[in-house]
């Protein structure tokens, strides 16, 4: 925008410079082009959507088309929507005083028609951020005509006398009032069909009309919408009318690499902590840990499927995973910490309040279906990077030392709260673990490289190779008969078995 543009106080100033309005659709199509040609990432933080669904918005956008993303939970849909108005020009010219941002050039409100008969080029106008074209709607049940479109105000016609029938007495809702710029509103489908009714003059009329008025007002808005489609059947629908007015349909998805979820999940998570509690570092072997939870629990036969799995959930467990770390490192006077296996038992809480369970998962119970992705997890990360116990040809041989000494009558018992000397120790303990790990990988530190014996420990019992027991201090490992003899046992003392949980 030319600088001088701005210095513009009234409708004959814009006339002088030669001002040109353009629609809404035109201003986003114009800038898209201008920023595409320049390279720019149009929507920066947005990942794994590059060959998907940003082209498709662009073509949209192209199209000057209203739209709809559809797709399940944490998707990213809200905050691509928002930042759509950073492709509206940065200020816009309105008509001062008005309620729905009249273009001084083509006013559409009586108060903006009035005072442009009134005072011509004398009508005084004020710049109109980007920032403040944006309105949004969460829709639900219990939002009205009123709300989105508007009504008549009683007040309003008491204060100034007059009747009904004058247009001065309506009071505009969110949509007229977001005129000249983007309105969005978010789960669609919870709308009443009704309500969805009166959408449908906006979206291909450009207009809206208020109860028995026999006026128009020809909005200059983009629409954008949306929805789950589990909605579509729980909660509501998207009435065909509307739907037929909606141009562009953008399917959303989740991460379709395993790389591309990490960096979402590194992105969105606060793990670079404030700086007054211990360093904690997260080896990669974690995040592809959390990543794979999510990934096992969108195909679990005990979770809905058709809810999604939002990224949220990996989010919140990398959180927990690097709160735990930096409880322990604080609790044994660390001024450092590495994460470890046996910290993956507080990422529960992070699991079980965002998988939608069907029946069956109920009837496993919540805690007991996030352990069961935990452990699925860690065995298809272990197949990464590790000889697979479960291979044709090698088998369980990598690993016959370690499973001997276990064999050999010996356990090993692992507390989430063990110094570093402590833990390293008790894992030094096992004949041959600590030789596995340097023959098969190379860990960046000495603290690491427990790290990976304690995660061959607890692969070999994803693998039913070794047996594990929940203690209320940690959990112990040890030879598979034995633990299910030492289960059998427990089911005879009340006593014992009060301090064991069910192994996952």
């Amino acid at each position: 925008m030319n600088p001088t543009i701005r210095d513009a106080k009234t409708l004959g100033d814009l006339k002088r410079l030669r001002y040109v309005t353009r629609t809404v659709k035109d201003e986003l199509r114009i800038n898209l082009i201008q920023r595409l040609q320049q390279g720019e990432d149009v929507f920066p933080g947005i990942l794994g959507f590059d060959q998907s669904v940003k082209p498709q918005i662009y073509n949209a956008i192209l199209g000057r088309h209203d739209m709809i993303l559809l797709g399940l939970r944490g998707q990213a849909k809200s905050r691509i929507i928002r930042m759509l108005p950073t492709l509206l020009d940065e200020y816009v010219p309105v008509i001062e005083g008005s309620e729905i941002n009249d273009d001084p050039f083509n006013p559409i409100s009586k108060f903006g028609r009035n005072i442009v008969d009134e005072m011509g080029d004398h009508t005084p106008i004020r710049w109109l951020d980007r920032s403040q074209r944006y309105g949004e709607k969460l829709a639900t049940p219990d939002t009205t005509m009123a709300d989105l479109i508007g009504d008549i105000d009683p007040i309003k016609a008491a204060n100034k006398r007059l009747t009904y029938a004058d247009e001065e007495v309506i009071h505009f809702g969110i949509i007229p009032r977001t005129n000249r710029g983007i309105f969005a509103i978010n789960e669609l489908p919870d709308l009443q069909p009704r309500i969805q009714v009166g959408l449908l003059n906006v979206m291909e009329e450009q207009d809206i009309q208020i109860r028995g008025f026999n006026v128009r007002f020809a909005l200059d808005v983009m629409m954008v919408f949306t929805a789950n489609p589990e909605d579509y059947t729980n909660r509501g629908n998207i009435i065909t009318p509307l739907k037929d007015r909606i141009d562009s349909q953008i399917i959303t998805h989740y991460p379709r690499s395993i790389d591309t979820g990490i960096e979402i999940t590194r992105q969105e998570a606060w793990e670079d902590r404030d700086g007054c509690a211990p360093a904690v570092t997260v080896p990669h072997l974690f995040r592809e840990i959390i990543e794979f939870v999510a990934i096992e629990a969108r195909k679990s036969e005990y979770v809905d499927q058709k809810s999604g799995v939002s990224v949220r959930l990996t989010r919140a467990a990398l959180e927990n995973l690097v709160s735990a770390a930096e409880r322990r490192a604080i609790i044994n006077s660390e001024t450092s910490t590495v994460t470890r296996i046996s910290d993956l038992y507080f990422l529960e809480p992070a699991i079980t309040g965002k998988v939608e369970l069907v029946y069956e998962g109920e009837q496993e119970g919540a805690q007991n279906v996030a352990r069961m992705l935990l452990g699925r997890a860690v065995k298809a990360v272990f197949s990464r990077h590790f000889p697979n116990p479960s291979d044709k040809n090698t088998g369980r041989s990598p690993y016959q030392p370690i499973l001997s000494w276990f064999a050999e009558g010996n356990n090993l018992e692992l507390a989430p709260e063990l110094s570093i000397q402590d833990f390293v120790a008790k894992l030094d303990s096992v004949s041959g673990l600590r030789e596995f790990v340097r023959k098969h990988s190379a860990p960046d530190s000495p603290e690491e490289t427990a790290v990976a014996m304690e995660f061959v420990i607890e692969a070999l019992h994803q693998h039913s190779l070794l047996g594990k027991d929940f203690l209320h201090e940690g959990q112990k490992y040890s030879d598979m008969m034995g633990s299910m003899l030492s289960s059998l046992g427990a089911l005879d003392d009340d006593d014992e078995a009060e301090d064991y949980d069910e192994p996952y």
